[in-house]
This record gives structure tokens, sequence and C-alpha cells, in this order.
């Protein structure tokens, strides 16, 4: 059995990719570590950002299919 992942909230994931950018530009003296795990996070988050507009894309295609149906 799979089990579905949530889907990602673009909104609350362009907060997060937001935060990341403000801690690089208040940072005077950069952390590599830390900056790679953000960077990190930064990927991932546009990664998942992908994926969902993918399937909002996909929903909207589905609907207008509908609409057209109905015409």
């Amino acid at each position: 059995m799979t089990t579905k992942q949530p889907k990602t909230n673009l909104n609350e994931t362009l907060k997060k990719l937001s935060t990341i950018v403000s801690w690089f530009e208040s940072q005077s003296e950069l952390d590599v570590e830390k900056g790679l795990e953000q960077v990190k996070e930064g990927a991932q988050l546009i990664k998942e950002s992908r994926e969902r507009l993918a399937q909002i894309e996909n929903e909207f295609k589905e609907i207008k299919k509908e609409i057209q149906k109905a015409d």
C-alpha cells in the first residue's frame, strides 16, 4: 500500500524560501556548514514546488477538458 504525500502548500514554501534568502542576506560572516544546510533545504523546497506546480497545471487541464466536454 502506498501512502499519499500531502500536497505542497506553495505559499508556505515561498515563505520558507524567503526566510532562507533573508538568512543569507543577514550574514556578515557566512557559516559554510549552515549555508550548505540552507541550500539543501532550498533545493528540496524548489523541487517540491515544481512538482506541485505540475500537479496544479494538470488539474487545470482536466478542468478545461471537462468544460469543453460540456459545450
